[in-house]
């Protein structure tokens, strides 16, 4: 708990001041990865705030406290300063660290910790310095989305004016210009209708201190979309990933929208993935380029393996509900197959090949969604990719080819990404021993994660009947 630097200190005040600001807006990331926030009159903000922060009941957190040892303490990072862009009052907004108000330690289980410890962690191997990330998280953006479940009914319904299904409804008029499956990806307007609403969400980002390098459409019909940020250093990548997504759901909902980072909502059509641009740097020098495959590294190779190897067990944090799997199947580009190839995406683990420039090489880890975690995440994928480097895993060799046109033969001797979250959640029970280098993360924590989503995710699904079961089943 240390105190904020003079220079962070004058900027936060002159914008204070500059903002007529009157509120102060604390937002931490739970265990599961939402959001939470409580906010304070501005003259509760003192200097000392940045090095005492503010207590607050930590019994309501998923996956946190018990009631009788509920009280915390969030501590803003004066670094994430920003003008909440949403809140009516002029609010300063920081993302907070979560601390013991005991020990005076990092709480263990809140994930911007665990993502801190692991850009520590890394340092302390000497392997490197830093380590970049660039996620690509796809959404969608609906117009309507109505669900129930009770115990006599359950169902969902979504609707979007860009749905492919909706080319033969009454809309007074119906203008046409709707992508066809698997079509979104990416004509002009007409038929990409969402292009000015993207255009606002990215001039909020910049706004906000996001660095943007495109926005598209998607693939998938009924509004699917990317915006693309510039990679940076890990926790500032997750603080971005969480930023991100907040600032697209509310410019949505401003546009009388409504936005969806749930990776499959629709049937017949791909999901949306984030895939993860991954890099090692030292003394400013990029370590992944070399004169291996794709112009890679030994150390970059080792990486893949390492990456590779833990694949299975990284899913139950990379890819953490059971929603995740009806988007990793094969036939809707999602990665199944448990390979690297440069350019290819029905790999697991692409090599990008846009630039010859070393400082460009990185790997790109497919696999992700965007309901994950981002902290735990990448901090997950770094430990991975470091134990493959300590221990020179060997990742065999690429699969250039297209892996869905494979012969059934040669098929089956590509290892795949597990097929539920039930499947993931064993990986990880078996295999965990990677995530505890460096104390970054915990047995605690690591059995706690497994815990709740067998018992609040993986069961309850279990139980309750599916709509497409009274399809199938119901006069037999």
């Amino acid at each position: 708990m240390a105190k904020a630097q003079p220079s962070s200190m004058s900027k936060i005040n002159k914008m204070i001041k500059d903002n007529n600001v009157e509120m102060v807006d604390l937002k931490f990331i739970d265990l599961l990865g939402q959001w939470q926030h409580l906010s304070v009159p501005i003259d509760q903000l003192e200097e000392d705030s940045f090095a005492n922060g503010f207590g607050f009941d930590g019994s309501s957190m998923r996956g946190w406290k018990s009631i009788n040892e509920s009280d915390m303490i969030l501590v803003p990072d004066p670094n994430t300063a920003l003008i909440d862009p949403f809140i009516e009052m002029k609010t300063v907004s920081f993302i907070c660290n979560i601390f013991d108000p005991i020990t005076k330690e990092p709480y263990l289980r809140c994930p911007r910790n665990i993502a801190r410890k692991a850009e520590d962690y890394v340092k302390s191997t000497g392997l490197a310095d830093t380590a970049f990330f660039g996620p690509e998280a796809e959404f969608f953006i609906f117009d309507d989305i109505r669900f129930e479940q009770s115990q006599n009914k359950g169902y969902y319904y979504i609707d979007s004016v860009e749905g492919e299904w909706n080319t033969g409804r009454e809309e007074f008029p119906n203008l046409g210009y709707k992508p066809r499956f698997k079509e979104g990806y990416f004509p002009v307007s007409p038929v990409d209708s969402q292009n000015d609403l993207r255009n606002q969400m990215v001039k909020v980002l910049k706004n906000c201190g996001i660095q943007i390098e495109a926005q598209h459409h998607e693939v998938a019909t009924g509004g699917q979309a990317e915006i693309d940020m510039k990679f940076t250093t890990l926790v500032n990548s997750a603080d971005n990933i969480m930023l991100y997504k907040y600032i697209v759901k509310n410019v949505a909902r401003m546009n009388n929208k409504t936005v969806t980072f749930m990776p499959k909502p629709l049937f017949g059509d791909n999901g949306s993935g984030m895939h993860v641009h991954q890099s090692l740097w030292k003394k400013d020098k990029p370590l992944f380029y070399g004169n291996k495959y794709a112009n890679l590294s030994d150390m970059a190779l080792w990486y893949i393996g390492g990456l590779l190897k833990h694949a299975p067990a990284l899913l139950a944090i990379t890819n953490p509900i059971t929603n995740s799997y009806r988007r990793l199947v094969p036939g809707y580009e999602a990665p199944v197959n448990l390979a690297y190839s440069q350019r290819n995406r029905s790999a697991s683990i692409r090599i990008p090949v846009y630039s010859a420039s070393p400082k460009a090489k990185r790997i790109e880890f497919r696999c992700p969604d965007p309901s994950c975690n981002p902290y735990l995440s990448f901090a997950a994928l770094l430990l991975a990719g470091l134990d493959g480097i300590q221990n020179r895993i060997d990742p065999g060799q690429p699969l250039d080819k297209n892996i869905y046109d494979l012969p059934a033969e040669e098929a089956k001797n590509v290892p795949t990404t597990p097929g539920s979250l039930g499947d993931a959640l064993k990986a990880l029970e078996n295999d965990h021993e990677f995530l505890l280098q460096g104390n970054v993360f915990t047995e605690d924590l690591i059995q706690t994660w497994i815990e709740y989503k067998y018992e609040k995710e993986v069961k309850p699904m279990q139980l309750r009947p599916t709509p497409y079961e009274f399809v199938m089943y119901y006069d037999v």
